[in-house]
């Protein structure tokens, strides 16, 4: 409660979202629960864990240190279709769930500065004899992707001829790619590293074809909050905090140097 008001009812009469979660004492975050590395519900705790969550509660934590407050982060799952509408019906404050940059979003929510330098690539089974996305611009070639998501539209430009089927969501895809009803799954690389940890018999191939960093997501003209964001986001890259998030989640999976997602 927030003046009497339920914390929902204080930030609709107020519209200054930095000024409400410091008022409340709560950063209200979406986040993803099917994304490995980035967002999945742990089967110890029950809660999601990932890249992702820690960037917010690392987020949130410096962003109570530089206003002088106590904040503490609060997550409400988000799937790709409803992350945009959780911002805009003022359910969450701001999303960390894998987001690419893109200008025909930033027209209707604001991003951060990039905090992960993600780009698209496509996972095959070891024994597919697949070694790039040109060779799947056939239309006997089937590519698995995620519903609402920039991979999807981002391959019709590179295989205008496959043919694509469009996954509710990531695990969804994968399972899709492991019954065989595709030839590739594609989306961006390190949530494909992600299945790579998950199962032996998949490779990711071909390097990226794009780039397409992801953003953490606020309302549209929230630039107190947006430069709050920002200032976090510089501040633990510069004391090692992000380094070490980097590593903790990245460090460990066969082909790819963490070393490089810092840069």
């Amino acid at each position: 409660m927030v003046f009497g008001w339920t914390y929902h009812e204080y930030q609709s009469k107020t519209k200054n979202s930095l000024e409400n979660i410091k008022s409340a004492h709560v950063m209200r975050w979406g986040v993803k629960s099917d994304t490995r590395l980035f967002g999945l519900i742990s089967p110890k705790t029950g809660q999601s864990e990932g890249f992702d969550i820690d960037m917010a509660r690392t987020v949130t934590k410096q962003i109570a240190k530089d206003q002088g407050t106590k904040i503490k982060p609060e997550f409400t799952p988000v799937t790709t279709s409803s992350k945009i509408q959780l911002i805009k019906n003022n359910q969450v404050d701001a999303v960390a769930a894998s987001m690419t940059i893109t200008p025909e979003r930033a027209k209707i929510v604001d991003f951060s500065n990039p905090y992960f330098p993600a780009g698209q690539s496509i996972l095959v089974k070891k024994n597919s004899g697949i070694k790039n996305i040109q060779q799947l611009n056939n239309p006997k070639s089937t590519i698995i992707g995620v519903m609402g998501t920039m991979a999807m539209e981002t391959t019709k430009k590179f295989a205008p001829k496959a043919k694509l089927i469009a996954m509710p969501d990531n695990s969804q895809a994968f399972s899709a790619l492991q019954s065989g009803q595709g030839d590739a799954m594609t989306t961006d690389n390190a949530i494909l590293y992600g299945f790579c940890q998950q199962s032996k018999d998949v490779a990711v191939i071909g390097g990226t074809f794009t780039n397409q960093p992801y953003g953490l997501v606020m309302d549209k003209g929230q630039t107190d909050l947006q430069k709050a964001v920002n200032r976090a986001l510089k501040e633990i890259r510069a004391d090692g905090t992000y380094d070490r998030l980097i590593k903790k989640w990245f460090g460990n999976i066969p082909g790819l140097d963490w070393r490089e997602l810092t840069k």
